[in-house]
């Protein structure tokens, strides 16, 4: 008997493309599967059709040979390639195994690793800087201290799983398809809780709010993690436990800024000390130190103080203090003040006009 052109068992155009042959052969699997057609031998061989069909025309060289020369140019036994390799059957199978058996093939269940928690952790400026141990409270899921995370009422213990044999996995077999699941019973811990503990109802996890006190290196600044292994949420079926995730924000502080290792900083002076020139104190994380200000001095002069900045976390180099001064303008002035301000301003002008006075 002459085998059928592949295209007209699909029920394909020869131009198909990849998606069309995909859901057309998931069509016909679900039609003709023997497990929804028991007993018929026509509904079988119908099946095993659309699976040679498919495997070949989902395989780009396999159907460029079946363009050519039909099915000479891919059955073995007429000198072709066969059915050796290739082939896109996995995410078919899954598709059409997913409405059989309520799910692909399944993950492997047993033993979990617990969830990664993250935590803000609000510093100041200072603590940020030089570093501090700090008391943080977190809210958790922690393995229960009364089945000691078993989840099994105290006295008694688990018991294999009856449905997998204590193996976590389970073979369903579909026709001549074999399919491994996970246990649907215990979930592939292998184990069943037939007596749960009162406390975490056979969870064996509580929640619980945990202390835990963190060293802050010094140096750090907003968007640094510190990691704090084996803190976060205990694993389920006795896996291990996730890790928590300190984030540090360095609250906003009312004098200085921070960029990196430097700190920035504002000074007013007064108009005199501007002009004049003067020594002022300005503040530092360490306490005071004094500025030398040139006469002369502009408002927005930058004034750079090494080695008051910061030292990274990460290594390095101590910053600077970069120190921008401000001349501040007088708003309340005394009869005696404004007339000096008066007897400036007329000096001012005459040194302004002096060169003309001299053509």
């Amino acid at each position: 008997m002459s085998k059928r052109d592949y295209y007209e068992v699909l029920g394909v155009e020869r131009g198909a493309s990849e998606a069309e042959l995909k859901k057309a052969y998931r069509r016909l699997a679900m039609k003709f599967h023997p497990d929804r057609n028991p007993d018929d031998k026509d509904a079988e061989d119908k099946f095993k059709e659309a699976n040679e069909a498919y495997e070949v025309l989902s395989d780009a060289d396999k159907r460029a040979a079946y363009d050519r020369h039909g099915h000479a140019g891919v059955d073995p036994q007429m000198g072709g390639g066969g059915f050796g390799g290739g082939g896109n059957f996995s995410d078919v199978f899954g598709d059409v195994f997913s409405d059989f058996f309520g799910g692909g093939g399944g993950g492997r269940g047993g033993p979990q690793r617990g969830s990664d928690l993250r935590y803000t952790m609000e510093l100041d400026l200072e603590e940020a800087v030089r570093g501090t141990t700090v008391s943080i409270r977190v809210p958790t899921l922690a393995d229960c201290k009364t089945c000691k995370g078993s989840g099994a009422k105290k006295g008694t213990s688990p018991v294999t799983c009856t449905t997998c044999n204590g193996m976590g996995q389970v073979r369903m077999q579909q026709g001549f398809f074999a399919v491994q699941q996970t246990c649907p019973r215990c979930h592939g811990a292998g184990k069943m809780v037939t007596d749960p503990c009162g406390d975490c109802h056979g969870q064996g996890r509580v929640e619980e709010e945990k202390t835990l006190s963190v060293k802050v290196p010094a140096g750090v600044d907003t968007g640094d993690r510190i990691r704090l292994s084996g803190e976060g949420e205990a694993g389920a079926l006795g896996g291990p436990s996730g890790d928590l995730y300190v984030v540090v924000n360095v609250r906003p502080h009312p004098v200085f800024q921070r960029d990196g290792r430097d700190l920035h900083c504002e000074v007013p002076i007064s108009f005199a000390d501007a002009a004049l020139g003067g020594e002022l104190e300005v503040p530092t994380l360490d306490g005071r130190v004094k500025l030398k200000i040139p006469e002369g001095t502009q408002t927005s002069k930058m004034f750079r103080l090494r080695g008051k900045g910061v030292t990274p976390v990460r290594g390095g180099g101590v910053g600077d203090l970069m120190c921008r001064v401000a001349v501040q303008t007088p708003t309340k002035l005394s009869k005696r003040q404004r007339e000096l301000l008066e007897e400036l301003r007329e000096t001012l002008q005459d040194e302004d006009a002096a060169p003309a006075k001299k053509k």
